[in-house]
């Protein structure tokens, strides 16, 4: 089993740091288990604290007014979140639940300040996550309301490739509903695009396994950004 040091080493947050100061990042971490399905938090809750997933998968989302829910990302090991009212101070901006059943590391506000206070190093590597969020979210943004369903697919499909260190195979470690949301679309859309996909040799798909056929007619499709035929 994976240790919380370990854990908190291996994460880019704190990549860099002495071990000393690793330690006392761990010091000040609190583990806490939530089954899956369970709310973490809640948009417009206090931001008393954040977060990083030591073991299971979370989902950040928000919801419109009608009851639409757009899935925002999906967070695994190693990976932090709700960092931003760490330095603000103000509400958790959107919300947080278990996708799987998670243990999660929870580092307090008030304790975290007094160390970045203390080690300007760690702020640097925290400025570092949030620069890197923001370019995620801004292409998100750019997808969603500049390309096609299809288009948001290939990229998705592209860019789990290249997180999972595969150029073949790929594994879908959420839901094809949980897919549909982070893409912005219903799972009956997302159905008929992927059987379209298969129809026209670009992937093969068995359960959560997609093979990507052609890489080349992927990337065009999610450059492009236009309707599959």
């Amino acid at each position: 089993m994976t240790s919380d040091l370990e854990i908190i080493s291996g994460a880019l947050i704190f990549e860099g740091l002495p071990e000393q100061h690793l330690e006392q990042i761990k010091d000040v971490s609190i583990s806490k288990n939530y089954p899956k399905g369970e709310m973490i938090f809640m948009e417009q809750d206090e931001g008393n604290g954040f977060y990083l997933v030591a073991e299971g998968l979370v989902k950040i989302f928000k919801v419109s007014p009608s009851g639409k829910e757009q899935i925002l990302h999906v967070f695994g090991p190693g990976e932090p979140f709700g960092e931003v009212p760490v330095f603000s101070g103000k509400q958790f901006p959107a919300n947080a639940e278990a996708i799987q059943t998670s243990r999660l590391l929870f580092f307090p506000r008030p304790a975290f300040l007094g160390l970045i206070t203390a080690h300007p190093s760690l702020a640097l590597n925290m400025l570092a996550v949030l620069s890197i969020r923001l370019r995620q979210f801004t292409l998100q943004v750019e997808n969603l309301s500049l390309k096609e369903v299809p288009a948001r697919l290939a990229a998705y499909l592209l860019y789990l490739s290249a997180e999972q260190k595969k150029e073949d195979v790929i594994t879908l470690d959420i839901s094809k509903g949980q897919l549909a949301s982070l893409l912005g679309t219903i799972p009956e859309t997302l159905s008929r695009i992927l059987n379209r996909m298969n129809k026209q040799g670009l992937i093969e798909t068995k359960d959560r396994t997609i093979r990507l056929l052609n890489r080349e007619g992927l990337e065009s499709l999610s450059i492009d950004g236009k309707k599959m035929k």
